[in-house]
């Protein structure tokens, strides 16, 4: 298992994990494609966002900015590497609280808002390629490693459920989006429980 970084600190981590760091920025197209072309992956997961790690107040249009930029830009440097090297199947991160407000709960079906236009894009790319593109929506993140240990409102996600969504997404369901997030809020997940066998309440503590 191959996983790419900008960062030294990101690597050896990576590594104490079991995991083969690949020094590598998103933007950089070229590099991007000669890293693909040398491992040769069947499987690309990209979980890549450009936020800060700590949240000190709410996000600003730069970060916002940022973080379109990966979904855009990254996203279609890293589709098309993929599609070069081969790839068979490509998992995305995207969002599950950017859609229209009609009455929930929303099903995939559902329209996004206009205005969330990196998304959609995210969205386009991964699941146009010549691969398997799968999109999860993911709702907000809590948890260890993010901005806060308890469920937000809305839409809500514990990241190590969030994590287990997406090592299923790489072997199970068919193409196409689902939506990754804890019931209760205003969107459905029964796709996603039934296509990739997914539990929201999983937890690393508590698997077999």
């Amino acid at each position: 298992m191959y996983g790419t970084t900008r960062s030294a600190e990101t690597a050896d981590r990576l590594h104490s994990r079991g995991v083969v760091p690949v020094p590598v920025d998103v933007f950089d197209r070229d590099r991007l494609i000669d890293v693909l072309a040398e491992i040769r992956p069947t499987h690309v997961m990209h979980q890549l966002t450009d936020l800060p790690k700590i949240l000190h107040g709410p996000l600003t249009p730069a970060d916002l900015a940022r973080n379109a930029r990966i979904r855009e830009e990254g996203t279609a440097n890293l589709v098309r590497a993929a599609q070069l090297a081969g790839v068979e199947r490509f998992v995305a991160q995207s969002i599950a609280f950017a859609y229209a407000p009609v009455t929930p709960p929303y099903d995939e079906r559902a329209l996004l808002l206009p205005t969330a236009t990196a998304v959609a894009t995210l969205e386009r790319l991964t699941l146009e390629g010549p691969h398997d593109g799968v999109v999860l929506r993911y709702g907000r993140l809590y948890g260890p490693g993010t901005w806060t240990d308890t469920s937000p409102p809305d839409v809500w996600l514990h990241v190590e459920a969030a994590a287990d969504a997406a090592r299923r997404a790489l072997t199970r369901g068919d193409p196409g989006i689902y939506n990754i997030a804890e019931p209760g809020g205003n969107v459905s997940i029964d796709k996603a429980r039934t296509a990739l066998g997914w539990d929201p309440a999983f937890r690393l503590t508590l698997r077999a």
